[in-house]
């Protein structure tokens, strides 16, 4: 038989335990929100992912060309020995679209050869995409499984990796390039590669 002080105890002891219980999301979600605060505040671009990439040689690329296209198609050999912009893009992509001005002006700089990989797309659309837009790409690759993209290390398009003369990956850009993105990020990288910045 449970003395009444036992019998006090054991109802101190689950109510202590309830509350516990009870006071566990509170705490796991103070946390949480403890996390993110300090990641917002840190000033850090959220929408930057970085690359493991970067500072190792380019994967290896062998994609057919773009039937129609007028362009070669995308190998290791259209990049070896330029600076070079790999753009990878599709035609249902709807930043694609809003980059794409961008990708023509710095077409028109000798100094940078650009090149795309034409990523799940079908011929006939991205042929259309660029009669439309115009084409800023001195070669251009089809990737329609995505075999290219993973190997690049794509997380979603549009991407583009500036790749040194000796192969080397230097920047990366994940999502559009906007006016500022272009003027901040992607120049001042290209400069640095030229050994200008």
């Amino acid at each position: 038989m449970m003395e009444n002080g036992d019998s006090n105890t054991a109802s101190a002891a689950k109510g202590r335990g309830r509350f516990v219980i009870a006071a566990l999301p509170l705490v796991l979600f103070a946390g949480l929100a403890t996390v993110f605060m300090t990641q917002l505040q840190s000033g850090r671009d959220v929408s930057e992912i970085p690359s493991a990439l970067i500072g190792t040689k380019a994967p290896m690329l062998d994609l057919i060309a773009l039937d129609g296209s007028e362009r070669p198609a995308l190998t290791t050999t259209a990049i070896s020995g330029k600076l070079t912009l790999v753009n990878v893009f599709a035609s249902w992509c709807v930043p694609c679209r809003q980059e794409h001005p961008m990708l023509l002006e710095l077409s028109k700089d000798p100094r940078v050869n650009i090149v795309g990989i034409n990523y799940k797309d079908r011929n006939e659309n991205a042929l259309r995409f660029l009669g439309e837009l115009g084409n800023p790409y001195a070669a251009i690759g089809v990737d329609p499984n995505g075999k290219a993209a993973i190997d690049w290390g794509v997380y979603g398009i549009p991407e583009s990796y500036l790749v040194g003369p000796d192969g080397t990956i230097l920047y990366k850009k994940v999502g559009p390039f906007d006016a500022e993105s272009f003027q901040t990020q992607l120049m001042p990288a290209i400069e640095k590669a030229l050994g200008k910045g």
